[in-house]
């Protein structure tokens, strides 16, 4: 789990591969504090799919692109601390919200405890946040 090994990322990635690195909730949180704490010059983004940075991962001195993915049914995201962390993210950060969407939605692991029905699909979601991703990636290449 992302939370106990939070540079186990450097086992995967090359020394001289360009990269990026993300998650979904939690495992947003720890991809910032990753990226915080990484040295390698080679990591060029961060995404977040229904997550945030704390101060431990806060990333505003970064030079890095930076895409932040949430959902209008998110029961389950605090959204006051997301608000909060938007000051650790990097200026340039591209912001999107799926009309419709929900917590569970970026997972295919069904409904959460607190989350709230979702107005679109599963599949649609995740069609939306691929896109997304897709669209941010060509833009960083």
């Amino acid at each position: 789990m992302a939370l106990f090994k939070i540079k186990a990322a450097d086992q995967l990635i090359g020394s001289n591969e360009k990269y990026v690195v993300g998650g979904h909730s939690l495992g947003g949180a720890m991809a910032a504090r990753y990226a915080n704490q990484t040295k390698n010059k080679n990591m060029q983004g961060i995404f977040f799919l229904a997550a945030y940075p704390d101060e431990k991962g806060r990333l505003d001195h970064k030079d890095l692109a930076a895409l932040s993915i949430t959902a209008t049914c998110d029961g389950v995201l605090n959204w006051k601390k997301y608000r909060e962390g938007k000051k650790y993210l990097p200026a340039n950060t591209t912001y999107d919200s799926i009309a419709g969407g929900n917590h569970g939605g970026f997972g295919s692991y069904g409904q959460q405890k607190g989350d709230k029905k979702a107005t679109i699909s599963n599949a649609k979601q995740q069609e939306i946040i691929a896109d997304d991703l897709i669209k941010w990636l060509k833009k960083i290449e």
